[in-house]
């Protein structure tokens, strides 16, 4: 347990970010899984639109610093393989 006032701050701010990152990953996950569901439904504009969705939501979470860029990059393209298999 923190004795001091700094360490508290910090275990605060610890805890905020880390429920915010996890919000976010799970709405990451969620957009991931409507571009499969939309491939699935052979749907190819839904299929589009809910990749660029993906896409963005995945650049955004390496901006944060939540993903690592080859995270990012290796799902980018495994997504885009299977809507232009449509």
């Amino acid at each position: 347990m923190a004795n001091n006032k700094q360490q508290m701050k910090r275990n605060i701010q610890n805890e905020k970010r880390r429920l915010a990152n996890a919000s976010f990953k799970s709405s990451l996950k969620t957009a991931l899984k409507n571009v499969e569901t939309e491939v699935k439904n052979n749907d190819k504009e839904k299929a589009v639109e809910a990749l660029s969705y993906a896409y963005k939501k995945l650049d955004k979470s390496v901006a944060k610093g939540i993903h690592h860029k080859n995270y990012a990059n290796r799902q980018k393209s495994r997504l885009s393989d299977k809507v232009n298999a449509l």
